[in-house]
């Protein structure tokens, strides 16, 4: 696991995940801890390191 520090897309504070580095490729949807917005994370790891990070808000 790796701590990724990123912005939340809603409330544009600096949060921190929990990332599983031993999936290769991840789309899954976790609550901001400051806003409790829901943040859609996509991640791509290479040899255990995070070669693409995306979080987008979930707003219609």
């Amino acid at each position: 696991m790796i701590e990724h520090f990123f912005q939340c897309p809603y409330c544009w504070m600096e949060i921190s995940m929990l990332l599983d580095s031993s999936v290769y490729q991840q789309v899954y949807v976790e609550d901001c801890e400051n806003c409790c917005n829901p943040i859609e994370v996509q991640c791509t790891f290479s040899d255990a390191e995070l070669i693409d990070f995306e979080a987008r808000s979930l707003e219609q």
